[in-house]
Formats: structure tokens, sequence, C-alpha cells
């Protein structure tokens, strides 16, 4: 059992101090209980005493033999006698300063805490050994012979430990974001969840696997295992192996545990890049799963999946010690056959079920998964592009895609795309959302056999006509300057031909 090592056998593990103390009690009461099973005779019990301070017992803390003085003996027989419940009373009273925060002057506990403020990476020994520098410093002037009472270590130890200042690891990197999440873990406790319902909450995380496998490249690559798992019944609702931590990995998995298991009502996943990618988060909403995100640098919020991670490796991976060429196509059909029938198939220790009956059972808020093509376009991105004039194309990834000729009028087309898929690129609708068509790439070979199509009208008849009139706009203008009754301001030029002038328009009567 844990606890402190014995002093006589360094070897050997000692008890805690509650059950030191009981044990103690059980051995004094066993040593002295066959003298109230019988009750030695009057003027005997002197000579019982001595005959059992001359045996030797074993100590349970030590496991050694040790030897008791009558006078002991004695002291616990009529302790035990005068005692309802005697194994109590002869165990050990506490001592009186247990509870109570270490005696340390006012000065030495201040100096203790600037240090563990200052510097909450130290041991406890160097907080004690600078301690004593600094109250060595601060003795008096006019006294330099004299320093202040200087606490000894177990009384430092003890008050740092009261006080909750314990060691602190340093962070790795000391960014704004490990900082806070250090002092809300520090400040606010932490107690572990589980949701009534199945379907209710999903986990989803990515996990460095420990061996390499060797791809059909020839090459050493070490794999990164997906896997979503439901918060109630602990089921893994799809595992895979990847060979990177990307969107396109991520929404491949995803999608076939939601036509597994059906659509849940919410996912837990961390910060990472492809959980917050923008395709992730338009499928998740676009299929009425709420996102959400681990707060940053605390990855025990998401413990059920980290400690799912150690018996990956304890249980599977150990299993694969043997395989020397390991490949991915191998790893993932060990990885489905152990989670299928031997994880899910295994009891749980926190609910004594098993996570496929658990799962089976419900009560379940699951939601039926549509198809594969449906999720398909589900987890895609929407962007704008403007449309060129001269061709009727969009730039898109380093690309350009040909816009039918009926949506020419468009200035901004909203497009809708997985980066990882560009071989089908659909135009939406951007009030609506609906889709409008399929855009395919810019095919410049089949363009240079000069066919073209006949665009289609969008509207009414927009032929060039010629002008039969004078503007209405200028015929207004002409008009109200003759009603000003003022000239022409411009002088004609000289010999021009001013014969037949053009009359201006007469101006409208006034109806009054």
């Amino acid at each position: 059992m844990p606890g402190l090592t014995s002093n006589h056998d360094p070897g050997r593990r000692v008890a805690p101090a509650r059950l030191r103390r009981d044990a103690h009690a059980r051995l004094r009461f066993s040593i002295i209980g066959a003298l109230f099973a019988a009750p030695p005779a009057k003027g005997e019990l002197h000579g019982a005493l001595r005959a059992l301070a001359a045996k030797p017992w074993r100590d349970p803390a030590t496991g050694l033999d040790v030897r008791f003085g009558v006078s002991t003996l004695q002291r616990w027989y009529y302790a035990a006698r005068r005692s309802s419940d005697p194994v109590a009373a002869l165990t050990d009273r506490l001592r009186a300063h247990v509870g109570c925060f270490p005696s340390l002057s006012a000065q030495a506990q201040a100096t203790l805490i600037l240090q563990y403020r200052q510097h909450p990476g130290w041991t406890i020994q160097l907080h004690y050994d600078n301690l004593r520098v600094a109250m060595a410093q601060s003795a008096s002037p006019g006294n330099p012979g004299t320093v202040p009472t200087l606490p000894s270590y177990p009384t430092v130890r003890r008050f740092l430990r009261s006080r909750g200042m314990v060691r602190q690891r340093a962070l790795r990197r000391a960014t704004d974001g490990a900082v806070a999440a250090r002092d809300r873990l520090e400040q606010l406790e932490v107690r572990s969840f589980e949701m009534d319902h199945v379907g209710a909450l999903w986990h989803l995380d990515f996990h460095h696997g420990s061996r390499r496998v060797l791809t059909a490249r020839g090459q050493w690559v070490k794999p990164m295992l997906m896997c979503v798992m439901d918060d109630r019944s602990r089921l893994v609702c799809h595992l895979q192996w990847y060979l990177d931590e990307s969107a396109h990995s991520l929404v491949h998995a995803l999608s076939q545990a939601l036509m597994k298991r059906g659509l849940p009502r919410s996912l837990m996943t961390d910060n990472g890049a492809a959980m917050l990618a923008a395709e992730t988060t338009a499928g998740l909403a676009t299929l009425g799963i709420l996102h959400q995100t681990t707060l940053p640098y605390s990855p025990y919020q998401n413990a059920k999946q980290e400690a799912f991670w150690a018996r990956v490796e304890s249980r599977l991976m150990a299993m694969l010690e043997g395989e020397v060429q390991l490949s991915l196509e191998l790893l993932n059909q060990a990885t489905q056959a152990w989670v299928e029938q031997e994880y899910h198939r295994a009891v749980h220790s926190e609910f004594d079920a098993t996570p496929l009956a658990r799962f089976l059972a419900g009560p379940s808020v699951s939601r039926p998964c549509p198809g594969s093509q449906a999720l398909r376009e589900a987890f895609r991105l929407q962007v704008r592009r403007r449309l060129r004039r001269s061709d009727g194309t969009v730039s898109l990834e380093g690309r350009r895609y040909e816009i039918p000729g009926r949506y020419r009028q468009l200035q901004d087309c909203h497009l809708r795309y997985a980066r990882w898929d560009l071989a089908h690129v659909d135009l939406v609708d951007a009030r609506s959302g609906a889709l409008l068509c399929a855009v395919h790439p810019l095919d410049k070979s089949a363009n240079a056999d000069g066919q073209r199509r006949r665009l289609d009208a969008v509207g009414p008849d927009l032929s060039p006509m010629t002008p039969t009139a004078m503007a209405p706009l200028m015929r207004r203008l002409l008009a109200e300057h003759a009603a000003t009754g003022l000239p022409p301001a411009y002088l004609p030029t000289p010999g021009a031909d001013i014969s037949s002038p053009t009359p201006p328009p007469t101006p409208p009567k006034d109806p009054s």
C-alpha cells in the first residue's frame, strides 16, 4: 500500500497514518484480548503481563519483530477494560497541531508567498534555501549577529502544502492562451460529466500513432488515428487511421460515423485547424449539429477520448508489435476488428455494461442520417467571386471555371465547394442558398474548335436600333431655357450658315 518508507527497511512500504493507527490498535487488542477472554485469577495479572512481554510480536507497519514492556501492556489492559470500544481506546491520539497551519512568523510567511508568486516552479527545498538567505539578510543592521528564527524544513513544507502552494510545471509556450488556461484551471473546479441521452454529445479527436507504417511509396510515416465517440455509451462511432490531420480526413471519418450511428445533437472537438475549417463548421451547421470546442490548452475537457487513447496503445498497438512491415491497410483492418470484437463487447468499469449494450439501451436523441450525396454537399464552404465579362469565367483556387451563359448578367457568383474536391463546384443562389447549376473548369482545348453556342435571351430584345428623335431630356432642357426669355449665351461664328436656324420648341402654356 502506498505510503512512507520504513526507516528499518528502505525497501518495505508502509501504510498511511490512518491505516497505521488502526493496524497498531488491532495489534494491541490482539495482545491483551486473551486476558479478557480468560481473565487471570487474583494476583496473577502481573505474571500474565510478564509472559506477554516476553513474546515477540510482528509490527504491522514495518513487518519486524517488536516487544512491549509490562507497564505498556498494563496501561493498554486498563484502558481497554474501562472503555466500551476497546479497539478505539487503544488507538493513538492525534497530535494537537494536526489540521492547523504551521507556526511561521509573519515575515517568513510573506517571504514564502512572494517567492512562490514569482517562482511557482521552484521545489520546496529551493524555497527553503532562499528563505534562509532572505531572513539572514533581513537581520538588524545594528546587530548583525542576530538572525531571525528560521523555521525547519518540515514546517516550511507543511505551510506550503496547507496553502495549496504546490510546484507548477513551466509552460512550454508562454502564450496568452496558455497562461489563461493555467489560471482558469487553478481558479475553477474540474468536474466529470456525462450526458443523459445517446447521441446528445459526440467527441472527436486525432491521436498521433506510436508506430510508423510503410506506405506504397516505400516511406515510413507515423499515422493519425481519428476517433468519434458517443459521450453516454462510450461507443466508438468510427475509428480510422490517416496519414495526415486535415479537414479532408476529418470529414471522411465523420461522414462514416454519421452514416453508421445517425446524426447527433452536438459535437465536441478541440481548436485544431481541421476542426475549425470552413468545410467542417459549414457541414455541421447544415446538418443541425451544434459544434462545441474545448477551451484552448485544456485537453482535460475531452478526457473521455484521452483515456481511450491509452487503451488503444496498451491493447491494440501492443498486439501488433510482432508485425514488422505494418501497412496502413493492415492497421485499419486490425483496428476495426479490435474495436468491434473487443472494445464494444467489454464491460466498462464506470457503468458496468458494454458500450454496445448501453448504446442500444438508450434513451437516444439521434436523428436519421441523410444519404452520402447530401453529406458530401453539406461539408463544403461557400465563397464569392467576381464574374469576368469578357469570357464568363471566375477564378477559384488558382483555376478558372466557366459560368453558364444564362447567368452572364450576374456580377458576383457564389460558389460552393470543398478544397480537396475541385471537380464538384456548384453555383448557388446568394439569398436562398439553393443550388443553381454545376460549374466546370475552363477547357481551352475544347474551346479551340471555334464552335460557340448562341446565347439565350435573358429578357426583352436588346438588339441595337437607329435613334429617330432627340432625347427627351434634351428637349426638356431646350424648352426650359426658351421659357426664360434669354437669348442663347454664345456668339455665332462669323460666316457660318444661319439662314435656316432650327426654331426652339414652344414652351408649354400656363394653365392659369
